[in-house]
């Protein structure tokens, strides 16, 4: 039977750490670690938290595999994703944590509150446009303020004229729509970014054209070959070399 401990150092201890919180710790170290049937956890320590972790005989080796593939940033999806959480977690409590194997040494390192603050830039201001279905349109003075939803991302910044919002209102839980305008976005320090708001000047409904009236039109236009195409939706994939026939 091998041993891994989860040290969280700088923070809670043993007794004063909330239960709920020593639970999520819990459960993504056992996503770290793996082999969930063959883990057990052996002991909450004193001192720093030390959450110790039993792996039995027959998964042992697996168990290492996956540590040292996590050390060395090559590790399972969800056993890196464990490790970002977890260190999530320690930053989150002002502390910082270690990995260590059953002799003490130390496998992985837990940045947590020591790792660097991503940096964001912005906001930026630039013409552009936004695409969704209008879920909301309110506002009591001269700035109406529109809600639009583009799958499962609600775009809730969005402000227009009155005399827009008249002409867009209509739409409303309808068509996809095009919006026009100029927005604020900012750049966070995951790379990712975020629309601060949008200054809406302009908008088009977009036709939701099923594939084969896209096809009949294309058809239609004079001096193309797609009229003499058999089947022009299989001749497009084998052209991209999608076809499965």
């Amino acid at each position: 039977m091998s041993t891994y401990t989860l040290r969280i150092a700088d923070s809670f201890s043993a007794a004063s750490i909330p239960l709920a919180r020593l639970a999520e710790y819990m459960t993504e170290l056992a996503k770290l670690l793996g082999e969930t049937q063959h883990v057990h956890l052996d002991d909450v320590a004193e001192g720093s938290v030390l959450l110790r972790a039993e792996v039995d005989l027959p998964a042992a080796p697996a168990v290492r595999r996956r540590v040292i593939a996590v050390r060395d940033g090559i590790g399972a999806d969800e056993a890196m994703r464990a490790f970002s959480r977890l260190d999530d977690l320690l930053a989150h409590d002002n502390a910082v944590g270690q990995l260590l194997d059953g002799d003490g040494a130390e496998i992985i390192p837990f940045p947590g509150k020591t790792r660097p603050i991503p940096l964001s830039y912005g906001p930026f201001r630039e013409e552009g446009t936004l695409e969704g279905e209008v879920v909301r349109i309110g506002g009591k003075d001269s700035t109406i303020h529109i809600q639009l939803r583009d799958g499962e991302k609600v775009y809730s910044g969005c402000a227009t004229t009155k005399e827009i919002a008249r002409r867009l209102a209509p739409h409303m839980l309808g068509p996809t729509v095009r919006l026009y305008g100029t927005g604020t976005w900012e750049r966070l320090g995951d790379g990712t970014w975020e629309l601060r708001s949008f200054r809406v000047s302009d908008f088009e409904v977009l036709e939701d054209v099923s594939l084969a009236d896209a096809i009949a039109k294309l058809r239609a236009i004079p001096g193309n070959e797609w009229p003499s195409l058999p089947n022009p939706v299989e001749t497009l994939l084998d052209e991209r070399g999608s076809s499965t026939h």
